[in-house]
């Protein structure tokens, strides 16, 4: 039974699964748009909101936590210093799915998840 289980396999070992999530979550951080597919957008959008809203605490614990999630200093680097202090004023929210229908080769379906 998958009581209180969430979140999608996608047929991958845990640690595999959570490098994707990570560096789906640095790409959009870096590129501030990218084309994936909808169920890994869906996937990775917590994660970019919580870094975002880690990036606008903007503590020595909050950079760390952020290091520990995604890996890469010089996209936390950019995470603290130029995504956060964009959303102060704003409480959540800060990406946008928007899918594109299916993609030519297998059919499976696509979404740009960008920041807002």
């Amino acid at each position: 039974m998958r009581h209180q289980n969430s979140g999608r396999k996608f047929n991958m070992a845990p640690s595999q699964r959570r490098s994707l999530l990570s560096g789906l979550a640095c790409q959009v951080l870096e590129h501030e748009k990218i084309k994936t597919g909808v169920m890994r957008a869906k996937e990775v959008r917590p994660m970019v909101e919580e870094a975002i809203t880690l990036g606008k605490r903007g503590d020595i614990h909050a950079r760390r936590q952020a290091i520990a999630m995604l890996r890469n200093k010089k996209i936390v680097y950019k995470l603290f210093n130029d995504v956060a202090p964009r959303y102060a004023d704003r409480n959540g929210g800060y990406t946008r799915i928007i899918k594109l229908g299916p993609r030519p080769g297998d059919g499976s379906e696509q979404a740009y998840i960008e920041l807002v």
